[in-house]
C-alpha cells in the first residue's frame, strides 16, 4: 500500500510542483514522513527515527529549511496552531509550508470523532478548518485545495483508495 505522499507523486510530476515548493538542490524537512519520504534530499524527522514532537521541533533553529513539507500530521496533534507557528519559524525567507491533511468527507465520510481508520487522529478537516488553524498561527494561505487524484467513492466500510487531502501552502516573505 503506498503512502500518502507516495500516492501524490505522479500528480506532482505532471503539475511540476516538486520544481516550485521541493527542489531536491534546497534544504528541506519532512515532518512525519515515517517510510514514505517526498524528497531524497530533505532531513527525514520523525518519532520512529528518535525525533522529538513535532508540535514544537525542538533542537531545529529558526529558518533553518527552504521547505517544510507536513503530510498528514495536523490531525494527530493536540495544539495544531502551535504546531504551525513552529513550522513557520524553521522555515526560511522566501520557502514554502506545505501542510496536508485528510479530508473528513473523503476519508472519513462521518462529522464525529472517532475516525474509523486512524483512533489517534484528534480533529477532523474540512478545508475551512484548517485554513482557520493556519489563520490562527501565521499570515496568509497562498493555496488551499482539495486533493482526489484516483479518489473513489467506496462503500463506508472500505478505507478510501487514492488521494483524500487537503493541501494548504504557504510562502514565507522574504525579509
Amino acid at each position: 500500500m503506498k503512502g500518502e505522499t507516495s500516492k501524490a507523486f505522479d500528480r506532482r510530476i505532471r503539475e511540476g510542483w516538486f520544481a516550485k515548493y521541493a527542489p531536491d538542490n534546497q534544504t528541506g524537512i519532512d515532518i512525519g514522513c515515517q517510510h514514505d519520504p517526498l524528497n531524497h534530499t530533505f532531513r527525514r524527522w520523525d518519532l520512529i527515527f528518535g525525533d522529538g514532537d513535532a508540535t514544537y521541533m525542538a533542537g531545529v533553529p529558526d529558518e533553518t529549511f527552504h521547505t517544510v513539507y507536513v503530510s498528514h500530521v495536523l490531525e494527530h496533534l493536540n495544539d495544531p496552531v502551535e504546531a504551525v507557528r513552529n513550522w513557520w519559524r524553521i522555515l526560511k525567507p522566501g520557502g514554502h509550508l506545505i501542510v496536508i491533511v485528510p479530508h473528513r468527507d473523503l476519508y472519513e465520510r462521518k462529522t464525529e470523532l472517532p475516525s474509523k481508520w486512524n483512533h489517534d487522529h484528534k480533529r477532523f478537516y474540512l478545508p475551512e478548518d484548517l485554513a482557520s488553524v493556519i489563520g490562527q498561527a501565521i499570515p496568509s494561505i497562498i493555496q488551499l485545495r482539495v486533493l482526489s487524484d484516483g479518489w473513489i467513492d467506496l462503500p463506508n466500510d472500505q478505507h478510501p483508495v487514492g488521494e483524500y487531502s487537503i493541501e494548504a501552502i504557504m510562502k514565507k516573505g522574504d525579509v
